[in-house]
């Protein structure tokens, strides 16, 4: 029988944004974590395995408030695949983020080392390599602007822990609704305007490169102006 939180997420089949033998794309909502945490919510992992009837293999993550595409293998093979594709950065990730200032500079390349603090599930930039610090390297846009908030595109070279988030804020560019990065205020659902835009995977046997998009939120009225916009072409 269906829990309650299950109920929330009935519509898996509408996330779908790519299936094959291989592996299954996901569109996932904000709100919804992509493995099981310590609030023993229903998970994206879990729903993606009643709508396969098979159990799957997680090949990425998203952070729970963010939206975006999530991949999940079919095989232990695709998986292997998939995790060299991403091991040897041979995986094209576009991010889109909404943030609350304009960066000093329209366009950059931002590269840090950042440590995670698992006790309070946080990163920092560090001024240093450290043994706990890894290299953070992501370049970034802008693409759009309202009155009050401001379109970036992200090309992300490495997948660290908050990363997008960390180096954002850094620059005092934080993204909309990050208050753990300093926003000043929460969204209502408790989510932030970060969304996984992007992906181009290659099919671990047919080795045909394969694009991925992941519409944007709807009904979010920010990410609606924004798309009509600035991203209609």
């Amino acid at each position: 029988m269906n829990t309650p939180t299950m109920k929330k997420w009935n519509n898996i089949g509408d996330w779908v944004l790519e299936k094959n033998n291989q592996f299954i794309a996901f569109n996932k909502p904000a709100g919804l974590p992509v493995q099981e945490d310590k609030t023993g919510d229903t998970s994206l992992l879990r729903l993606a395995e009643i709508y396969t009837k098979k159990k799957i293999f997680l090949c990425n993550r998203i952070d729970r408030p963010a939206s975006g595409i999530v991949l999940f293998a079919k095989t232990k093979a695709g998986l292997e695949s998939i995790n060299k594709q991403f091991q040897f950065r041979t995986i094209d990730k576009t991010y889109l983020c909404i943030v609350e200032k304009k960066p000093a500079k329209e366009q950059d390349s931002l590269n840090h080392w950042i440590e995670k603090n698992g006790k309070i599930n946080k990163s920092f930039i560090v001024p240093e390599k450290t043994d706990k610090s890894a290299e953070a390297r992501l370049d970034y846009k802008l693409i759009g602007s309202s009155d009050r908030y401001f379109l970036m595109e992200i090309q992300l070279h490495t997948g660290k822990h908050h990363q997008i988030r960390c180096q954002m804020a850094h620059i005092g560019s934080i993204i909309k609704g990050d208050v753990k990065y300093g926003a000043r205020r929460s969204n209502k659902d408790k989510s932030i305007h970060l969304h996984a835009w992007k992906t181009t995977v290659t099919h671990p046997i047919s080795k045909k490169k394969i694009l991925l998009e992941a519409p944007l939120p709807q009904g979010d009225s920010l990410w609606d102006y924004f798309a009509k916009e600035f991203l209609q072409n």
